[in-house]
């Protein structure tokens, strides 16, 4: 049986037509933040390019520069295989950041998501207007979003992550130092960096340097895919 996505065909992005609707050039000036959005269907895509287009922030990106985006929105009603295909192969691209608005969430789907590099998450029945930019602007600073909850139900696998991925053979058990460990425990428990320096008893610049080393080390794109990393292996 054929999946959802693929009875709607192609995961589609902005057309040019829906960019040049806008009268936007090839640049991106005064600061906004160029979006190319990938949707399986066109109802979804029509959906979220309605809220992001009269938005001043934003620069919609016509198809044949999709490449150049500094952030990609995924748009789906549940994570299936076409998705993970679609996100690891923006994953290939490390100069545009990938969110994600969908629907559904399975079993085991946020995982999948943080382990292809997606840097936000939005429940769709959530994504208006001021939602959306707040995603994309978010992506575009380098920061990631994800609901509380969802961080929440990860969070309640770790123990199981714990006995079942562990290896005391395993090279896994050298990946991060305690003090890596350590802050990635805490960023998975939503502290800033400046709380994690504080609890820690280090400074800023430590703890921004501790995880940028981990990131470059273990090439994670952001923190959530850094405590999904972690989690996956049983490190915290």
């Amino acid at each position: 049986m054929k999946s959802r996505a693929a009875e709607r065909g192609q995961y589609r992005r902005t057309a040019a037509s829906e960019h040049s609707a806008e009268g936007s050039t090839h640049e991106t000036p005064g600061g906004r933040v160029s979006v190319a959005v990938y949707a399986e269907d066109l109802i979804l895509r029509t959906g979220v390019v309605h809220q992001l287009r009269p938005r001043p922030e934003i620069e919609l990106i016509a198809e044949s520069e999709a490449d150049r985006a500094q952030v990609s929105l995924v748009v789906v009603d549940m994570v299936d295989d076409r998705t993970v295909q679609l996100l690891h192969r923006l994953q290939r691209n490390t100069a545009t950041r990938t969110g994600l608005v969908v629907g559904f969430f399975e079993s085991g789907a946020l995982q999948t998501m943080i382990e292809c590099g997606v840097a936000a998450v939005l429940r769709r029945g959530e994504a208006d207007q001021d939602s959306l930019l707040h995603l994309v602007t978010a992506m575009a600073n380098g920061e990631g979003v994800l609901p509380g909850d969802l961080l929440g139900k990860l969070l309640t696998h770790v123990s199981s992550l714990q006995r079942t991925v562990l290896d005391p053979r395993g090279l896994s058990l050298s990946t991060l130092t305690t003090r890596e460990a350590e802050m990635i425990r805490l960023v998975s428990e939503g502290y800033g960096t400046a709380e994690i320096a504080q609890k820690t008893s280090y400074s800023e610049r430590t703890v921004k340097n501790v995880l940028h080393e981990v990131a470059t080390r273990l090439e994670l794109r952001n923190r959530a895919h850094a405590v999904g990393y972690a989690m996956r292996h049983g490190l915290i």
